[in-house]
């Protein structure tokens, strides 16, 4: 039977995914995945809102600076799912950026420019790609995802800012976009921003204001890339807060970025000659020393089985506790014990002749001790002779506590000594336990993403030991500080401003009385990420109807990413995923055969989100026609 003919057309559902870079590519494939189980055939309008192009988005977006790299060797770089990856949905495997890259050059893939095809024949599985060659890799990908989309799932691009999200709980939402009078209507809506702009803090707020009253330059916590570096005048000195990737990303565009060179004398150390247009970067940090370098040898034989004290039964017990965790005393210990683990486990099995006993009578003794413990220390002290061997974490956290220089010329001898040490280690296959607690270190992210709010320095040291700036970054450093234009300050850095001289001053008690002053301060790193301060609008509209944790987050939930309202009620129609959330898995790639928690997340919430539409259009959704109804335009 025909319908009548003044039978109303069914309402197309409509999921809005705010932020289309690598989250929201991330969160596309899934849907695309998990669209013929879940949707059965029927219809969808999906819509995807970013004033920057869908793939790359802000933070990777193809108008970068050529020089500025990844931190990740090219094999280790995947935005597509494996068997490793605990989901419900289907796994779709796709290539990793070398593999990508191998397709470009072969010509199987277009490439996207002759820059591009330039760099994709040159790449190799543990090359260093540009960020540029990386955007072109998600701008693939994210065309691949649309285009795997079942019929009747129609994909509206909108090149715009979102501004406002509201609606009633139980009923549509509306979300308000830059230059457009109307609202877009949504029945779902999920959030996958990126890194995000943020509003100064305090104390960064009375930096600018002295360096206005001063004529200073004061640069704040912001995406390098975003920065308007040509403020930094040649030859001025320029204090730096931050050793971490954003010091990296400032120290080549000031340098190589203007002009400036390197020659190697064959061995792999280098020599910096200037552009004369380099500024003199002097840079200080809590701990006072960069990043740990990328490891850069490939694993091989025996992994450790992992998880082992930090796994899906600990993670839960945590969940189950009541009350607020805290971290020093609820999971630092588990932690601790599995790094632990890792690091021994490949030191007894790979390198058994500096060991003292067998790995089975260690590993007994091991799983009995508190991390921490006087037994732990003897057990360690008494099995591997080396100290060289030994897990020391704090010594790897705070690696200048307690040491004292004369002067500023003997720390930057010394801090040249300890940069140079670890660029040997960890490209030393002897010290392969490193590599260990690596692994160790993604496999303790993997299970305390659905904790919550656990703190800042869980995140903090995960960066500094597993997301360091790759080897060649750290030999352009040495090189740098030998020809002066880079100059170490110390550990506990604090920065001070003097009203009667009109200057920035930077201490640090790495050398007692040295002070140093500048007319120039770079806040080098990405700002915190936080509701009430977040420089996007949408989701700061939000702090007055959602649960905000303590430490500024998005309170999620674990289970699906559903936003929790401000009674702690999983909202039915509002999703968010990234690092302004409390679930906190910040990379939207990973390395393949890794069990990536980005993965994980996405797959869960686009399953949460394709189940809302048939619990909110029971009998409703309309049944997909024959043939697949006719793309439409972006409609903004």
């Amino acid at each position: 039977m025909s319908a009548h003919p003044d039978t109303p057309t069914p309402p197309v559902p409509s999921l809005v995914i705010v932020g289309a870079g690598p989250r929201g590519t991330g969160l596309v494939e899934r849907i695309a995945a998990n669209a013929p189980e879940l949707l059965a055939g029927a219809r969808l309008d999906l819509h995807l809102v970013d004033p920057y192009p869908p793939g790359g988005g802000r933070v990777w977006r193809r108008d970068q600076s050529p020089l500025l790299w990844m931190n990740s060797m090219a094999e280790d770089v995947t935005m597509f799912t494996d068997e490793t990856v605990e989901l419900r949905g289907p796994v779709r495997p796709g290539p990793s950026l070398a593999e990508w890259a191998a397709l470009v050059a072969e010509g199987s893939i277009p490439a996207a420019g002759p820059e591009i095809a330039s760099e994709a024949g040159e790449l190799a599985d543990r090359t260093y790609p540009s960020r540029r060659l990386q955007s072109a890799y998600l701008d693939w990908t994210h065309r691949r995802a649309v285009a795997a989309l079942p019929p009747g799932v129609v994909v509206h691009e909108h090149r715009r800012r979102a501004l406002r999200l509201s609606g009633p709980r139980d009923g549509r939402q509306s979300i308000w976009l830059e230059g457009r009078a109307d609202p877009l209507p949504a029945d779902l809506v999920v959030l996958a921003l990126g890194h995000l702009p943020a509003a100064p803090g305090a104390e960064e707020a009375a930096l600018a204001g002295f360096a206005r009253r001063h004529g200073l330059t004061y640069l704040p916590p912001e995406f390098t890339a975003d920065s308007d570096l040509a403020v930094l005048r040649p030859g001025a000195d320029v204090l730096v807060r931050g050793f971490g990737l954003a010091f990296v990303d400032l120290m080549v565009l000031v340098t190589e970025g203007r002009g400036g060179t390197y020659t190697d004398d064959g061995t792999g150390t280098l020599t910096y000659h200037p552009s004369g247009r380099e500024p003199v970067l002097h840079v200080g940090s809590r701990r006072g020393v960069p990043y740990r370098a990328k490891i850069d040898y490939p694993w091989s034989g025996e992994r450790p089985p992992l998880p082992r004290f930090l796994g899906p039964a600990e993670a839960e017990e945590l969940r189950r506790r009541p009350g607020p965790l805290d971290f020093g005393r609820d999971i630092r210990p588990l932690v601790e014990k599995e790094l632990g683990f890792a690091h021994y486990h490949r030191l007894f099995t790979a390198h058994p002749e500096r060991t003292r006993v067998g790995w089975p009578d260690f590993e007994a003794k091991y799983a009995l001790c508190d991390p921490g413990s006087a037994e732990l220390d003897a057990l360690v002290s008494a099995s591997v002779p080396e100290p060289a061997d030994r897990l020391d974490l704090a010594a790897l956290d705070h690696p200048l506590a307690g040491l004292r220089h004369t002067d500023a010329a003997s720390l930057q001898a010394g801090l040249r000594a300890h940069i140079e040490a670890d660029l040997a280690r960890r490209s030393d296959p002897r010290h392969s336990p490193d590599l260990a607690v690596f692994l160790g270190l993604l496999s303790a992210y993997g299970q305390l993403l659905g904790l919550g709010d656990i703190g800042t320095w869980w995140h903090g040291f995960f960066s500094y030991l597993a997301s360091g700036p790759p080897g060649p970054r750290l030999r352009q450093l040495l090189a740098l500080s030998r020809a002066g234009y880079v100059r170490f300050l110390g550990a506990d850095t604090e920065i001070a401003t003097d009203p009667g001289r009109g200057t920035f001053r930077a201490h640090s008690p790495t050398v007692p009385g040295a002070v140093t002053e500048a007319r120039a301060l770079v806040e080098a790193r990405l700002p915190a990420p936080s509701v009430a301060r977040s420089g996007d609008r949408l989701l700061r509209g939000l702090a007055g109807e959602a649960t905000v944790t303590p430490a500024g987050l998005l309170a999620v939930s674990p289970d699906d990413g559903r936003i929790l309202d401000r009674d702690g009620r999983p909202h039915p129609r509002r999703f968010a995923l990234g690092p302004h959330t409390d679930a906190r898995a910040g990379a939207a790639f990973t390395r393949p055969r890794s069990n990536g928690p980005a993965f994980r997340q996405n797959d869960a919430t686009a399953r949460a989100a394709l189940g809302a539409v048939r619990e909110l259009f029971p009998r409703r959704l309309p049944v997909l026609a024959a043939d697949r109804p006719p793309a439409l335009p972006p409609c903004c």
